[in-house]
């Protein structure tokens, strides 16, 4: 069998699935106003954080939205019903 000198591979022999995908590749970017950037570090028991993830599990959210949507609620109920303003609630009035 003879040598085949300055051939060149074709790509799409070994890896044809990859053939028309776009080069970059993964999760799209979020607008800017989307993003949150503020976090809050809360301490608990892994009972709770089981508990937690279990709630928001059955609830079909992420466990930081879960957590994000409770907390909102009661902030909402408490903050209202002392007559005061609602930060996020301004925000999203504006």
């Amino acid at each position: 069998m003879g040598v085949v000198k300055n051939k060149i591979l074709d790509v799409s022999t070994f890896c044809p699935y990859a053939m028309g995908m776009a080069k970059k590749m993964g999760r799209p970017k979020k607008k800017p106003e989307a993003v949150k950037a503020d976090y809050i570090e809360v301490r608990c028991e892994e009972s709770e954080k089981q508990a937690f993830r279990a709630a928001a599990e059955a609830a079909g959210l992420p466990l930081s939205g879960w957590i994000r949507e409770r907390l909102r609620k009661i902030a909402r109920k408490e903050l209202e019903g002392m007559g005061m303003g609602v930060a996020f609630l301004e925000r999203l009035s504006a």
